[in-house]
């Protein structure tokens, strides 16, 4: 067993650490260090956003600049605020359990959380001590990423990567445990620690023949999600729906994660935004679509050269800074830290 894992990780890229999937394009980012004469040469990329949205961008600031009535309700949370201020906010909002939370400062889903009732968001709020949003749980059943990005001398962009992406689960099949089928699974079974910890009651429970028990409501990579690729899907419809937000927010890189009810409604314009990630989104189309690492590559370094021409005449043409070598540095920092201790978190708040 153990060693089919090491033989699953060492010959399957996707399963690599980050910095190991990467580190072949470090020459380009020192080429780009070079001709920006700084080592943050993507921030003038998205000039609404902090740091062009690479790291430890708010939530409130991509909402606050998106059409009201195409992102979930929400509600902002301090950590200051009291047990009774949060109860009164949600009822003021006509908030219904299930809901979700999430850091305003988040990262790779941790602390995503779908709190059923009021005493785990009572938990939540007591146990996690930084700023945090309320959303209304969106029931729609398709969940898609759409890379998008446009220069912006251009009227219109391009759509790059389109993906479903799904939520991990396993299927019950009325027989076998929640532990077993999570030995079973391809992704859940690299993170054994995780499950163990996430569904401690429910581990020897039999899941009903036909159930589905969802092991990760947040529908990341790194969550375990399944990504299918849909880029024979991309067309100018769809094209259409990210134009105008393009031009209204200002946002020229990045990629929009979407509920809707079907691929038809979302190219007629219904759904809803979850987020917008900026210069430090991956095309995540790239995984589970067959790719080798090598022609991964080639996306990223394509991508990694569209958001640095969009850099460079966003600061040329349009006035917009490079950060400085020390304030990135500085933002990345605390970027970091503000990342070890979601991590931390996301293994101790239980809900």
């Amino acid at each position: 067993m153990r060693w089919n894992k090491f033989h699953e990780k060492l010959t399957n890229w996707e399963l690599w650490p980050f910095t190991l999937i990467y580190a072949p394009l470090g020459p380009l980012w020192l080429w780009y260090v070079i001709k920006a004469k700084t080592f943050w040469w993507f921030s003038p990329a998205n000039p609404t956003l902090t740091f062009a949205g690479f790291d430890g961008e708010t939530k409130r600031e991509m909402y606050d600049l998106l059409p009201e009535g195409t992102y979930p309700k929400t509600i902002y949370i301090s950590p200051q605020m009291t047990w009774d201020e949060v109860k009164v906010l949600i009822r003021d909002n006509a908030f219904t359990y299930p809901i979700c939370v999430k850091p305003d400062v988040g990262l790779k889903g941790l602390l995503f959380r779908k709190v059923d009732d009021e005493e785990k968001l009572k938990i939540y709020h007591q146990k996690v001590p930084l700023d945090y949003v309320i959303q209304e749980m969106i029931e729609a059943p398709l969940e898609v990423s759409v890379f998008y990005y446009r220069y912006p001398n251009q009227p219109k962009g391009v759509i790059s990567g389109f993906i479903q992406k799904d939520m991990m689960h396993v299927v019950g099949d009325g027989k076998t445990t929640l532990w077993n089928l999570i030995l079973q699974h391809p992704k859940a079974a690299h993170r054994l620690e995780e499950m163990r910890i996430k569904h401690e009651k429910a581990l020897e429970q039999i899941v009903r023949n036909g159930d589905q028990y969802i092991l990760a409501h947040a529908a990341n990579l790194n969550r375990g999600a399944k990504f299918t690729d849909l880029k024979e899907l991309i067309d100018e419809q769809l094209l259409s729906l990210f134009d105008p937000l393009s031009h209204r927010c200002q946002w020229y890189y990045g990629r929009y994660d979407l509920k809707c009810n079907s691929i038809e409604e979302l190219k007629q314009g219904r759904f809803i935004i979850l987020e917008f990630n900026g210069a430090g989104a991956e095309p995540n189309h790239v995984y589970n679509a067959g790719y080798s690492w090598g022609g991964a590559l080639k996306v990223f370094a394509h991508h990694w050269n569209v958001l640095y021409k969009i850099g460079k005449y966003n600061n040329k043409q349009n006035g917009v800074r490079y950060w400085g070598n020390g304030e990135g540095k500085k933002w990345m920092k605390q970027a970091r830290k503000h990342g070890e201790l979601l991590e931390k978190l996301d293994r101790e708040v239980l809900i």
